[in-house]
């Protein structure tokens, strides 16, 4: 078995694990939630196979690198990164509900990797070729994770109180009242930034450590360093405003999503709209 033959069978798998999710904020049925998260852990199983395998068959090839060096491989991981932020939420809370905002980015990577990239296995490029590799795009997908685990939190927690404003003093019915409370929403919204932000920190730092070691300079303006620069001040605000103005509820959700936008235009648009050191990935 191939590892595109497990890549498909994985993206299957989040398809029918959203589907349970949805499924159970339609009829609140346990044991229905409880089985998008099963399906969900069989599609993390299935990928992180699939990821081993592939690296595998990079060295079959004589390529002999991790699979994390162009755009397919780096959507892949990301989506095997959103599925393991979102487990270790589900395992501690066990709100199921949550599954069906997070895992469709899951979903959504997974088929456009499937359907719209190339797949192939390619040399590296001289820049490429560094243990810096590892460090860097791992730290910084985990903090790229935990962003976007926050953003489907940041979404509930907007339509829930949107609804709670709604009905005024009548208690939310219907889907919504599946949902965690604003309250819970709101605090695993800053818990999963408090996991992101100190990741992409890391990542930057390791970033410019492995420019320098590429091309002779820890800091370029690169169009990528530049937004990685802007996504990481925009969390520092959330994480400052929370911190020192008590900013909580609507506004922290607010820029929870725009953080988020930031970091999907940080990781795609730069690559495929910008030209700079970082064009490779595309």
């Amino acid at each position: 078995m191939s590892s595109s033959m497990l890549f498909n069978v994985t993206t299957i798998s989040y398809m029918v694990s959203t589907l349970l999710f949805l499924a159970f904020l339609a009829t609140k049925n346990k044991n229905v939630g409880f089985s998008g998260t099963m399906v969900a852990i069989f599609g993390f199983l299935l990928q992180t196979a699939a990821i081993g395998l592939r690296w595998k068959e990079s060295y079959d090839l004589g390529r002999g690198h991790a699979p994390l060096s162009n755009l397919f491989e780096s959507v892949v991981f990301f989506s095997w990164t959103i599925v393991l932020i979102f487990l270790i939420i589900d395992f501690k809370y066990k709100y199921r509900a949550v599954g069906f905002f997070v895992v469709p980015f899951a979903l959504l990577g997974m088929a456009w990797a499937q359907l719209g990239l190339d797949s192939g296995i390619e040399p590296l490029v001289p820049a490429l070729q560094s243990n810096w590799l590892l460090y860097h795009v791992i730290t910084c997908f985990l903090g790229y994770a935990a962003f976007a685990v926050a953003c489907g939190l940041s979404i509930m927690y907007l339509i829930r109180e949107k609804q709670e404003d709604s009905s005024a003093s009548s208690p939310a019915g219907g889907v919504i009242a599946m949902f965690p409370s604003v309250k819970v929403l709101d605090d695993l919204n800053y818990k999963a930034i408090m996991i992101g932000f100190p990741l992409l920190t890391l990542g930057i730092v390791t970033g410019a450590a492995w420019a320098n070691y590429a091309w002779g300079t820890y800091w370029s303006w690169d169009p990528k360093e530049t937004w990685s620069l802007i996504v990481w001040f925009i969390y520092a605000a959330f994480l400052h405003a929370r911190i020192t103005r008590g900013w909580v509820g609507r506004r922290a959700a607010i820029l929870s999503v725009v953080g988020f936008a930031a970091t999907i235009f940080c990781y795609l648009g730069v690559n495929l709209f910008l030209s700079g050191l970082h064009s490779y990935g595309k």
